[in-house]
């Protein structure tokens, strides 16, 4: 398939390029290299063969059109999107403006496409979102593709409205989708603003590794590999109009998370031992969500798909990967906003 990406150059979207190429597909990588985007992170396919990038912001809807119209692809996977939640309490607008414009713009330059060439079965929208929009649970439960919407600040709310968007588009225009909303991501080309590069870095710093309120916040934890292996089956495996939950099996309060981090580092920096004596309990998130858990049984049982690995295994093979790769880090730590407390506007 020949797959336009967008917000290819950050996080996930990078994992999505690189596993796309390695299967054998054409990509065309959208981003217009935000804060959080590194060309780096694409740096091992950037030579390949099908791969093409262009920097543009999924608002400009001339510039999309053009690549539409230049690049002809066979589907799109939508991750471009501003999604760290403190920043979102302190900037909400580029949020609005990213999230729910964006999506509405690319949204609009695809369905377009789409009629332009007498709409083809084949072609799909997939738009990859968040479990964060469905607010959060209580000691029990888990969220499920039928959970009511319940967003609890300005990014999950932002991501509720491109949900939706993407909904109305396919029920009122026709257009061909598929939805995928996950669980929290980690694993190798995290931009260091997230908790596991933060726990990862301010130890090997010797700095105070900051957990919010009593750190007993729960999260499903997914290997960002083992999503963009999820991401490109919902892509080619999924059915049209469907949503899937994508999860990581693997629930973890943070401050039992920080403690594995922590471990991990005990064996590999054996001279600073213990890491865990870092840990500095701070303010909590105004609105932060208890716990988040994914339920990813349609996934598994229409699809085949499961995570590969433990999050023991991935976080020893992300601690590993931060340990490898100073010089990818290292350059992202004088970004703006990085090594501050962000999201205490309330």
């Amino acid at each position: 398939m020949k797959i336009l990406v967008t917000g290819g150059a950050g996080f996930i979207g990078s994992a999505v390029v690189r596993q796309a190429i390695r299967a054998g597909h054409e990509v065309i990588n959208v981003d217009c290299l935000t804060y959080a985007a590194n060309l780096a992170n694409v740096a091992s396919v950037t030579n390949a063969p099908g791969y093409v990038f262009e920097q543009i912001s999924i608002t400009d809807r001339p510039a999309l059109s053009a690549v539409f119209a230049r690049h002809k692809p066979d589907a799109v996977m939508h991750l471009a999107a501003e999604s760290h939640v403190d920043r979102s309490i302190d900037g909400p607008s580029a949020f609005i403006e990213t999230n729910i414009t964006g999506t509405y713009t690319i949204l609009d330059v695809a369905r377009a496409y789409w009629v332009e060439h007498d709409r083809p079965e084949q072609f799909r929208f997939h738009h990859i979102s968040t479990d964060e929009v469905f607010g959060t649970l209580g000691d029990t439960g888990k969220f499920t593709e039928d959970t009511p919407y319940d967003p609890r600040s300005p990014y999950s709310a932002s991501k509720a409205a491109s949900d939706h968007l993407v909904r109305a588009w396919h029920e009122t225009y026709g257009l061909p989708v598929v939805l995928s909303n996950c669980s929290n991501n980690y694993g190798p080309f995290h931009f260091p603003e997230k908790l596991v590069p933060v726990v990862i870095l301010n130890a090997l710093f010797g700095q105070e590794i900051p957990i919010y309120g009593d750190g007993k916040n729960i999260r499903d934890w997914l290997f960002v590999e083992d999503h963009a292996e999820a991401l490109l089956c919902v892509l080619t495996k999924g059915a049209n109009g469907r949503s899937y939950n994508i999860g990581g099996e693997a629930e973890a309060e943070n401050i039992e998370l920080v403690r594995m981090i922590c471990s991990v580092l005990d064996d590999r920096r054996p001279a600073n031992a213990p890491h865990a004596a870092l840990i500095k309990f701070v303010d909590d998130r105004p609105g932060h969500d208890r716990r988040y858990a994914i339920d990813p049984s349609r996934i598994r049982n229409e699809l085949g798909w499961s995570p590969s690995v433990t999050l023991k295994e991935g976080l020893t093979q992300t601690v590993d990967w931060y340990l490898a790769n100073e010089d990818w880090w290292r350059p992202l730590l004088a970004r703006q906003g990085v090594g501050q407390r962000l999201g205490t506007n309330s």
